[in-house]
């Protein structure tokens, strides 16, 4: 973690120094007891691998941060296809994502940064007290 001022932390795991230091964006970053973390996808032959994947990546980020999946309160997942795979997100999300639910948001777009990506899940987490 890296400070800038007094105002927002820079949360890079170690998984993802390489993303920060050639795309030049942080994995994540906290402001008071906000935590926004930058959108992540997956890779895997079939769906569901890819969006289990993505989220298992996510949690490594989390960790990184001093949270867990219970402390996500929104989640925004972009889908290729979406009604095509929507299906199989919410059943791996449910792998993750645990009661009391966080408010989210699925869109459905054409395309993503990384060629052949069918999703990517961008979620707001806060730090507990």
């Amino acid at each position: 973690m890296r400070t800038i001022g007094v105002v927002i932390v820079v949360i890079v795991p170690e998984s993802a120094r390489r993303t920060y230091d050639n795309w030049h964006f942080a994995p994540a970053v906290q402001h008071d007891g906000l935590i926004f973390f930058s959108g992540v996808v997956g890779s895997g032959d079939s769906a569901e691998e890819e969006f289990r994947d993505a989220w298992a990546s996510l949690g490594e980020t989390l960790d990184a941060a001093g949270v867990g999946y219970e402390d996500i309160i929104d989640t925004t997942i972009y889908m290729v296809e979406l009604q095509k795979n929507t299906a199989a997100m919410a059943k791996v999300k449910d792998e993750f994502i645990k009661a009391p639910y966080p408010a989210s948001t699925w869109i459905g777009i054409t395309e993503l940064v990384i060629p052949g990506a069918r999703a990517e899940i961008k979620v707001i987490a806060r730090k507990p007290k």
